[in-house]
């Protein structure tokens, strides 16, 4: 298939736009609960009580008047109430009695009593708190799934970055614009300044910044120039570049991210299914205070009317609604926050688990450091230095280290020339080596030499481990024909967020491959508690193990391969977003900028949903404890009795309490 049949097939598929079904169903309630609300007004004009109440009594009676009230609260019951008795029937069948449970026995309850009483059983009807409590619980339910919507309100942000139409790039140098959905790998386009960049891509013509705070959370414009990766949805800033697509749909990086806050916000956490439990508790507790509460009455010589008014009333104010909502806000708001900040949560349960972290173990190179080395000092033994750096760019320029690239960097830098290498071998934790001008040459680190025995006078060597430089050795067969010292930058970002860890009590310990005396002056230059160097790629999830079996709660940061078993071992794994997608693949937790402070902030959300979460559930579980005797009538000797309307208007209070405490979050 040619570019332009696969572009055309492409936009044939593209996303059309829709309702989703949550918005369809807060329509649905907004419906329900309008023509509800109009048919009430007559419902109350007919209410005997009402009038009574209002010293109306007879004045607005006519023939025939109580089978028009029959009538209206039927529609209001049938129309009304229908999301609940539904919900009924859905929650019987799975045997989870819940909050739809005991809203629809309780209306059910009030409206087969009060129309029996219409049709000649003795009594009083009591239409009017039907309807109303109708009325009630349609605009809480209303008021609650917009709340859910607004808290994913950022994941929609997310998903609008995107333009809907590139300039595309033709054959003949013209543009062309066409929808997004129509590019394919390969094809060229260009964008303005001002103008969202459509995909991902790399530039191939033009220098300029871009703004990914969208993205990234990081306001600082990035300069992009040739050769550079961009990515959909950043703003071009001030120069026009011409970007050749690299990714397409589902592939990109905000595809990627709507993506894992979706799946975050689906996965039920330890404390949805606690709360799920305390529900389903809850719901029983209901039913059998309610059935206990209209026997009670009976037997104390109340009226019908009064024991199913105390009953309807139990089981309307214990309804679990807010319990089901207390958990699933505050997820939906801390996971879109967290998206927005630039941290993606893959994994909820690790997630919660993050605040009882108390070891942080961060990898060295490219999360620590900047990964970036240049060649800070040759030492040469019977070769001249420009020999060893000969050497060793020829065997590293087949490599993909940033060692490798260092050494490679830094031989262009003084025009040497580079002999080509043969029969290249990467020996995993130990070095490279390769054939050279007939040599077997090879670039080795100080393990290496340890595991065999070789002796290097390190004395000219101490100045550059007292930096925190890193030093290969390049041997020919096995005789030492120098070494290379190279510096890693450490991230200025790595000594505030060393200190605001400990700060919160939690250790920092490195671990890496690098030698020992690398390791240690970077570990006190940062104020480490602990550090771990020479370990290989294969040991890495074993040390990781063992501190957590010493009693640790570890949290694992990097951003390689090598660090994928570690990730992946670890009770929290946190990977560095611009790190390889193996490491991305086996973390809990993804950190889109390399940026050490954003392992902070993780903890600190960590700990400020949970705060949430407790109070949620603790309110939505804790006005039971005085809500239920109260709606039983305990205090109706004082003249304190709560109405199934006014036990229905509590009921949503406390659900719009969890809301608007959830979406608080924001705020912190």
């Amino acid at each position: 298939m040619d570019k332009d049949n696969m572009r055309a097939h492409s936009a044939h598929g593209g996303h059309k736009g829709h309702r989703s079904h949550h918005e369809n169903m807060v329509a649905d309630f907004k419906l329900r609960f309008k023509v509800c609300i109009a048919l009430t007004i007559p419902v109350l004009i007919l209410s005997p009580m009402i009038l009574s109440f209002l010293g109306l009594e007879g004045r607005i009676a006519f023939p025939g008047d109580s089978i028009i009230l029959f009538l209206l609260a039927s529609v209001v019951y049938f129309y009304g109430g229908w999301p609940f008795l539904k919900g009924l029937f859905t929650e019987i069948r799975a045997r989870q009695p819940g909050m739809m449970t005991l809203i629809a026995v309780a209306i059910t309850a009030a409206y087969f009593y009060s129309s029996v009483v219409v049709f000649g059983l003795p009594g009083k009807v009591f239409f009017w708190e039907l309807v109303t409590l109708i009325d009630i619980m349609l605009i809480g339910h209303w008021i609650e799934m917009r709340s859910v919507m607004g808290a994913s309100r950022a994941l929609e942000e997310l998903v609008r970055l995107l333009p809907s139409e590139a300039h595309l790039v033709t054959d003949d140098g013209s543009f062309k614009d066409v929808p997004v959905d129509s590019l394919v790998k390969g094809d060229r386009f260009m964008v303005k300044p001002g103008e969202k960049i459509p995909t991902d891509g790399a530039v191939v013509e033009g220098a300029t910044t871009v703004n990914e705070s969208m993205l990234t959370g990081e306001s600082v414009p990035v300069s992009k120039k040739t050769g550079d990766a961009v990515v959909g949805g950043a703003i071009n800033n001030e120069g026009s570049i011409t970007v050749v697509v690299k990714k397409v749909g589902e592939e990109t990086f905000l595809a990627q991210v709507v993506t894992m806050v979706r799946e975050a916000q689906g996965t039920k956490s330890r404390s949805q299914d606690l709360a799920n439990r305390a529900a389903f508790w809850l719901t029983i507790i209901a039913l059998t205070a309610g059935t206990a509460t209209f026997v009670s009455w009976l037997l104390l010589g109340r009226d019908l009317a009064y024991a199913m008014e105390r009953m309807v009333t139990v089981m309307v104010i214990t309804c679990p609604h807010a319990l089901g909502l207390a958990v699933p806000l505050v997820v939906a708001v801390s996971t879109s926050l967290a998206a927005t900040s630039g941290l993606l949560l893959r994994n909820r349960a690790a997630f919660e688990r993050s605040r009882l972290i108390d070891t942080v173990v961060f990898d060295k190179t490219g999360t620590l450091t900047e990964g970036l080395f240049g060649v800070q000092g040759i030492i040469a033994d019977n070769i001249t230095e420009e020999d060893v750096l000969r050497l060793a760019a020829s065997v590293e320029s087949l490599s993909e280290h940033p060692i490798a690239q260092g050494i490679v960097a830094e031989a262009s830098a003084r025009e040497i020339v580079i002999p080509p290498a043969a029969d290249f071998l990467s020996v995993k934790g130990k070095g490279a080596q390769a054939v050279v001008e007939g040599r077997k040459i090879m670039v080795a680190s100080p393990g290496y030499l340890e595991e065999k025995g070789l002796h290097f006078d390190e004395e000219p060597l101490a100045p550059h481990y007292s930096e925190g430089r890193t030093v290969v050795f390049v041997l020919e067969a096995d005789t030492i024909l120098g070494a290379i010292a190279l510096g890693d930058v450490i991230r200025p970002e790595s000594v505030e967020a060393v200190k605001r860890l400990h700060a919160m009590g939690i250790r920092c310990v490195m671990l890496t491959g690098d030698h020992s005396k690398v390791a240690a002056a970077v570990s006190e230059t940062l104020g480490l508690d602990d550090y771990f160097a020479e370990v290989l790629p294969d040991q890495k999830a074993a040390t990781i193990r063992k501190l957590m079996d010493d009693g640790w709660k570890i949290a694992m940061t990097g951003d390689g391969v090598n660090d994928a078993p570690a990730l992946a071992t670890a009770d929290l794994g946190i990977a560095i977003g611009a790190g390889t997608d193996v490491a991305v693949e086996t973390a809990d937790v993804v950190l889109v900028r390399n940026d050490p402070r954003d392992v902070v902030a993780i903890f600190n959300l960590a700990k400020v949903t949970y705060r949430k979460m407790v109070q949620n559930l603790a309110w939505a579980t804790g006005y039971n404890v005085i809500a239920i005797p109260l709606a039983a009538g305990v205090l109706a000797g004082r003249g304190i009795v709560l109405s199934p309307a006014m036990g229905a208007l509590l009921m949503s209070l406390s659900t719009v309490v969890v809301a608007v405490n959830a979406r608080m979050l924001k705020t912190r």
